[in-house]
C-alpha cells in the first residue's frame, strides 16, 4: 500500500520511471527517450542479452504474431530492420478449422489488401532489438538487478524505493512488470481474474512439408493447437507450436519423448504438414486471463500484462501491450512538450479511455471463442462449424475480421501509422 514519503534521503529524479524491462516496458522507454524525456528503467533481472548474443542462439520457443501495426511501431523505433534480417517469418495466409467437425475458414493478405497479415517473431528477438535501442541511450538510466521495496507518494509524483536503498522520483511511474505486477499490488489496484483451467504447451518442430507462409490453428477436443510458421536458414518446414490444453494433458505432453510428442502433434493436427519432428523440449505455462479494474491513478499507470493478460488464442497479447505503450507515450509526450502535467489524471485518463475499450473487447472475444470451442455439445459443434463455413463465404465479414487481426482498430497513435 502507498505510504507518504517523509524522509529527505538523496533521490534521483526523472521525467518517467518504468518498472519492467520486458518488450512492452522497453518499447515505452524507447518511445519516451526518443522524444527527449529522461527515463529510468527498473528491472529485477540482471542486464539482458544484447542483439549480438541473441542473434547467434538457436530458436527460442516463445513467439508472438506481430501485427503490421506493431511492425510500424518497431520501424518507428528503428529496430525492425535488424529484426527483419534475423528470424522473422512473414505469414500471408491463415487457416482455422474445427478438428472435431468440418468447419474451416481461410484468410489471405490479398483479401485484406495488405502485403502480409503479420510476422511470427521469437520474443527473444524482439526483446533484444528493443534492448539495444535503450541500453546505450543517453536519456535512459537503467537499474537492472533491482527489486522494488516500496512505493510512496508525494505532491508532485511517485517515489520508488529499491532494494539497494536507492530512491527514484518522477511525476509518472509506469508499471510494466507483468501479469503478477508487484507495482499493481502496491498501488492497491484490483483485478478481475479468469482461470481458464488450461496450460499452454510450446515447442519448436520441423514438419515434412513447408509451411507456405501460413499460420494454422486447429480447435481440438482438448483445446486450440497452433502451428505458427518460422523459417530457419531458408528452410520453411519449421513451426512454433502452441497447444492450449488441460493441465493433465499438458503435463503428459511435457513428459513425452520427442517421437511420442511428434506423433501426438501430427495426429491432433490431421497431418496437414505431414510427419512432425520435435526439435526442442516441451515447455508449459498456466493460462489465466486478467484485467485491472483501472489502468491509472495520479502519477501512476499500468501497461501490458500488468493491465491485462489474454489467452494466446489469437496471438494478440504482445500487440495489445505495444499499443498501450504507444498510446501512453503519445499522451505523455504531448503533455510534456506543451508544459502540461504529464503525470496527472487529466493526461493519464486519456490513455485509459483510448486503450481500455479495445483491450476489453479483445479479452471478451477470446473468452467467447474459448467457451464456444471448449464445448463438445452437438448443437454447439454444429453451430460453430456452420458459422465458420458461412463466414468463409462472406468477403466483407472476413475483411472486417482481418482488419481487426492486423491491428487496424480505433485511432492509432502516430508512431503506428
Amino acid at each position: 500500500m502507498d505510504t507518504h514519503a517523509t524522509d529527505t534521503a538523496p533521490t534521483e529524479n526523472f521525467d518517467v520511471i518504468v518498472v519492467g524491462a520486458g518488450m512492452v516496458g522497453t518499447a515505452l522507454t524507447a518511445l519516451l527517450a526518443q522524444a527527449g524525456m529522461h527515463v529510468a528503467l527498473v528491472e529485477a533481472r540482471h542486464e539482458p542479452q544484447r542483439w549480438e548474443a541473441v542473434n547467434k542462439t538457436l530458436p527460442t520457443p516463445r513467439v508472438s504474431a506481430l501485427t503490421p501495426v506493431s511492425q510500424r511501431l518497431l520501424t518507428h523505433l528503428d529496430v525492425w530492420p535488424a529484426m527483419a534480417e534475423c528470424r522473422v517469418t512473414p505469414y500471408r495466409y491463415m487457416q482455422v478449422w474445427d478438428a472435431e467437425g468440418s468447419g474451416e475458414i481461410k484468410f489471405s493478405a490479398d483479401e485484406a489488401g495488405v502485403p502480409v497479415l503479420g510476422h511470427i517473431v521469437e520474443n527473444a528477438i524482439t526483446q533484444a532489438a528493443l534492448n539495444d535501442a535503450v541500453l546505450d541511450h543517453s536519456r535512459v538510466e537503467h537499474f537492472f538487478g533491482c527489486r522494488v521495496q516500496a512505493l510512496q507518494t508525494s505532491a508532485t509524483g511517485r517515489w520508488l524505493v529499491l532494494d539497494d536503498a536507492r530512491k527514484l522520483h518522477a511525476p509518472l511511474l509506469v508499471a510494466a512488470d507483468g501479469a503478477r505486477s508487484t507495482l499493481r499490488e502496491l498501488a492497491d489496484i484490483e483485478i478481475t481474474s479468469d482461470d481458464m483451467g488450461q496450460e499452454a504447451v510450446v515447442t519448436t518442430v520441423k514438419c515434412a512439408h513447408v509451411h507456405g507462409s501460413t499460420a494454422r490453428q486447429a480447435f481440438t477436443q482438448s483445446g486450440p493447437l497452433a502451428f505458427l510458421p518460422i523459417t530457419l536458414e531458408d528452410d520453411a518446414r519449421y513451426c512454433s507450436i502452441v497447444w492450449s490444453t488441460t493441465p493433465e494433458h499438458a503435463l503428459a505432453l511435457s513428459h513425452f519423448t520427442p517421437d511420442e510428442l511428434g506423433k501426438a502433434l501430427g495426429e491432433a493436427f490431421g497431418y496437414r504438414l505431414g510427419e512432425v519432428e520435435v526439435c526442442d523440449r516441451a515447455y508449459r505455462f498456466p493460462l489465466v486471463q486478467r484485467h485491472a479494474r483501472q489502468y491509472v491513478l495520479p502519477h501512476f499507470a499500468l501497461i501490458g500484462d500488468a493491465a491485462h493478460s489474454i489467452h494466446p488464442l489469437a496471438g494478440q497479447g504482445v500487440n495489445l501491450g505495444l499499443m498501450d505503450a504507444a498510446v501512453l507515450a503519445e499522451e505523455v509526450v504531448s503533455a510534456w512538450k506543451r508544459g502540461a502535467p504529464w503525470g496527472e489524471l487529466t493526461t493519464l485518463k486519456r490513455y485509459e479511455r483510448r486503450r481500455r475499450l479495445d483491450n476489453s473487447a479483445m479479452l471478451g472475444l477470446m473468452k467467447g471463442f474459448r467457451e464456444l470451442f471448449g464445448t463438445q455439445m452437438p448443437l454447439f459443434t454444429l453451430a460453430r462449424n456452420l458459422g465458420m463455413s458461412g463466414m468463409n463465404q462472406l468477403s466483407p465479414v472476413k475483411r472486417s475480421v482481418m482488419r481487426q487481426a492486423t491491428g487496424e482498430r480505433g485511432r492509432l497513435p502516430h508512431s503506428c501509422r
